[in-house]
């Protein structure tokens, strides 16, 4: 067995992430769509974080990888042979897709890099989409007048002036909603709302 394989099966059996993503995989080959849903979005999350640790310089063809490798993983699901790791099946279909990147952007030196080394399921990009998700059920719960200039102003970087044009709203309503919207997040945070 290779260390990665060990790093999923060592001496006190398989991980947590390994049992988990493989109860989600089979029971989708089953028919659980949820189940095969919820592997996906789970294994999009760690291919993710895997992704951005190999391709620092090319963050901006991680999300193609990613799809590109999800897309490979279900096409090719009916060769997962039941009781090998799964998450070893996941890592040789993904090292495929980053030799394919690598030869498609000529970047022969990336080729003799240790694929293997880093352990694709260490980490997860879970983390930060949660905190996207959580982000946005909160200012889901303002009214257009505060919700609107915070994510103009406070998540896209927008200046007052243009989230003013860009909303049609005055510089001065920008804002007061801006004001007023984080102070209801904040009183809704701590649980006074």
């Amino acid at each position: 067995m290779t260390s990665h394989g060990a790093r999923e099966h060592g001496p006190e059996g398989p991980s947590a992430v390994e049992i988990e993503l493989r109860r989600c995989f089979v029971s989708g080959l089953g028919g659980d769509a949820a189940a095969y849903r919820q592997f996906l979005d789970a294994l999009a999350c760690h291919l993710r974080a895997y992704l951005r640790r190999r391709l620092p310089r090319a963050l901006e063809d991680v999300e193609d990888i990613l799809q590109e490798t999800l897309l490979a993983v279900h096409n090719a699901r009916h060769t997962y042979r039941a009781g090998e790791p799964l998450t070893a099946w996941v890592h040789a279909i993904t090292r495929y897709k980053l030799m394919d990147f690598f030869r498609a952007h000529a970047r022969r030196e990336a080729l003799h890099d240790p694929i293997g080394d880093d352990d694709l399921f260490v980490a997860s990009d879970a983390e930060p989409a949660d905190a996207r998700r959580d982000v946005g059920q909160l200012l889901g719960t303002l009214p257009d007048r505060h919700r609107v200039p915070i994510e103009l102003v406070k998540l896209q970087g927008l200046s007052v002036t243009e989230a003013a044009r860009c909303s049609g709203l005055s510089e001065s309503a920008v804002k007061v909603g801006i004001h007023r919207g984080l102070k209801a997040l904040a009183a809704r945070i701590r649980g006074d709302a």
